[in-house]
């Protein structure tokens, strides 16, 4: 009994240390525009047209839909790129599989403040700043380590004998990978999928640095610029915040039940 009410208390205080900033920065974007330092009351009239304001002055509109074409240009390039990779080091003998995959988990210690002025310079020589593809293309890379480690991780935990009876058949390389392991690797995919969407989506250095278009420009760059403009409106501040993060809020809830498996997946195999 008493473990039960520890654990149901540990579970009210971690659901409320992470509700308890979203419902501060509500507050904060339904007072009125003058509140300069709106603490956590909440407003006895609260001022829904912060919302439209922030939406028609910051161009809301431009900005998450080029956010949006970030995303999902990344996404899908990179669960494939990332499956082939996580396959062929898990699955296939290679003589340079350990190095290789030893040399490929050292981006996961390389930040992009090292490479964003390199990146900056070859996305010009390639005539490609101020599009989405200066965004789209270093993201897929900079998302590939995790994304093979976590792919790899899963092949290896699913049982030989699955690999072994497709050869068995006769199947090949890519029948086995198509018809035998991908059916089993949709949760580690919806999982992978929604990791690379958030990061692409919240991702800002890059996206203020190769992005300098305001019509191409991405919603966190477009809310840096925002601050910049009025930085002494916090309700606006506030509202345009929540207007930033509420697709991704969306997003993660009508997945949540798909990510929860996959990482319970990884966690117990």
């Amino acid at each position: 009994m008493m473990t039960r009410f520890l654990t149901r208390g540990a579970l009210v205080l971690a659901a409320a240390t992470v509700l308890f900033p979203f419902l501060a920065i509500l507050s904060a974007a339904l007072q009125p525009p003058s509140t300069l330092s709106p603490g956590l009351a909440w407003p006895s009239s609260p001022h829904w047209e912060n919302f439209a304001t922030a939406w028609t002055t910051a161009g809301f509109g431009s900005l998450l839909s080029s956010s949006a074409i970030v995303a999902f240009g990344v996404v899908p390039i990179a669960l494939v790129m990332a499956t082939l990779a996580g396959y062929g080091l898990a699955m296939c003998t290679l003589r340079i599989k350990g190095p290789l995959f030893a040399l490929l988990m050292l981006g996961l210690a390389l930040p992009f403040e090292a490479i964003v002025i390199p990146l900056y310079y070859d996305m010009r020589s390639f005539d490609l700043l101020n599009s989405h593809w200066a965004l789209i293309l270093p993201l897929i890379g900079a998302f590939m380590p995790f994304g093979v480690f976590w792919m790899r991780a899963h092949f290896e935990s699913l049982p030989r004998e699955l690999v072994e009876a497709a050869e068995m058949d006769g199947a090949s390389h890519w029948r086995t990978l198509v018809s035998v392991l991908l059916p089993t690797a949709r949760p580690a995919l919806t999982t992978l999928g929604l990791l690379n969407f958030m990061w692409a989506w919240n991702h800002f250095l890059l996206a203020l640095i190769l992005i300098q278009d305001p019509a191409k420009r991405t919603a966190p760059a477009g809310l840096g610029k925002f601050v910049q403009q009025f930085g002494k409106n916090i309700p606006l501040l506030s509202a345009g915040t929540i207007i930033v993060i509420t697709p991704i809020v969306l997003l993660y809830l009508f997945f949540q039940r798909h990510f929860i498996k996959g990482i319970l997946q990884g966690a117990v195999k």
